[in-house]
């Protein structure tokens, strides 16, 4: 005999939670459409992209376990190939962006392939490694033009009808990239495959000992970790006109772990309000110097001691009480 309690219990919970995930999704928009007219544009479109990046390396730690510190390879490869397409090949912006997502997924592959079959410290220090090895690379190779970087990059027409080149027509395209990469998140996490990752994360060898081949299961987590991660730096790089050595420094790896951090570790907005926050205090606090370094500390501090699960993590569980 079947026990059909459990799902039936289980239906108001899941009803829940699909109200407070579509609430979030509106108050995020709305915020963002609404932004503009109080902060500066670039500053906002900025944040949308590092929110992407963080949000793809979110689906790789927080839904699956793999702690990468070599994730700002995938976010310079998408950029560098996005400016040069767009720039030496003259591709309109949408095929420039494609060029660099698809190649940063074709290195995720490539690194995934490497270092999928560790785990835990031995995972993080290979994805570093290759990261740097990434970095070295585009220090030497001619068409990234080493520290100088592709400047000047064209944002071009947009499907041939929409001119880049204006602000808001620039802002509302970063808005719909980012709201596009975090509404395929969500499918995926919420989807058959992402219960599999998050089983993964859970207990691996029970996972295993279910029938399913982990090993594929997350070495495809990692390429759409990387590709959404290219993603975004294809975009930044159109959005600053400027693919950088910045975005492939090790410290790049670092930053997107705090943004994630800070927002919430295994949630779909805890690095859009990470993201923000990180930023926000780079760009405000700017004026006092090298000491930035040192309040972004004393804040992530305070930040983990007393929001534990970040963020949106303390504002979920907050919700689920009852008051």
């Amino acid at each position: 005999m079947t026990d059909t309690s459990q799902p039936s219990a289980d239906a108001p919970a899941r009803a829940a939670n699909l109200r407070h995930q579509t609430v979030a999704f509106a108050a995020l928009g709305a915020f963002f459409v609404a932004a503009p007219l109080l902060m500066y544009p670039i500053f906002l479109m900025k944040v949308m992209c590092f929110a992407l990046f963080a949000a793809a390396f979110n689906l790789l730690i927080g839904y699956v376990g793999l702690l990468s510190f070599g994730h700002a390879m995938f976010l310079a490869t998408g950029g560098y190939l996005s400016a040069h397409a767009a720039k030496v090949w003259g591709l309109p912006p949408e095929m420039a962006i494609l060029t660099g997502t698809a190649t940063a997924a074709v290195l995720g592959l490539a690194a995934g392939l490497i270092a999928i079959r560790r785990q835990g410290i031995y995972f993080a220090m290979i994805t570093l490694a290759l990261s740097q090895m990434v970095f070295f690379f585009y220090l030497q190779t001619p068409f990234t033009h080493g520290e100088d970087g592709i400047q000047a990059v064209p944002r071009g027409m947009l499907f041939g009808l929409v001119d880049l080149s204006n602000v808001w027509a620039m802002y509302f395209f970063v808005f719909a990239v980012t709201g596009a990469g975090l509404l395929l998140i969500y499918r995926i996490v919420h989807s058959p495959f992402g219960q599999v990752l998050q089983a993964i994360r859970e207990n691996e060898q029970r996972a295993i000992s279910l029938g399913y081949r982990t090993d594929r299961y997350k070495l495809l987590a990692f390429v759409l970790s990387a590709a959404l991660a290219g993603l975004a730096g294809a975009t930044k790089a159109l959005v600053f006109q400027l693919a950088s050595l910045t975005d492939a420094h090790w410290s790049m790896s670092g930053e997107v772990v705090l943004m994630t951090l800070l927002g919430g570790l295994g949630t779909v907005f805890g690095p859009v309000v990470g993201a923000f926050v990180l930023l926000g205090m780079e760009n405000y606090l700017a004026q006092l110097g090298s000491w930035v370094t040192v309040v972004q500390g004393v804040i992530f501090v305070i930040c983990v001691l007393t929001f534990r699960r970040g963020v949106i993590g303390e504002l979920g569980q907050l919700i689920k009480k009852p008051l």
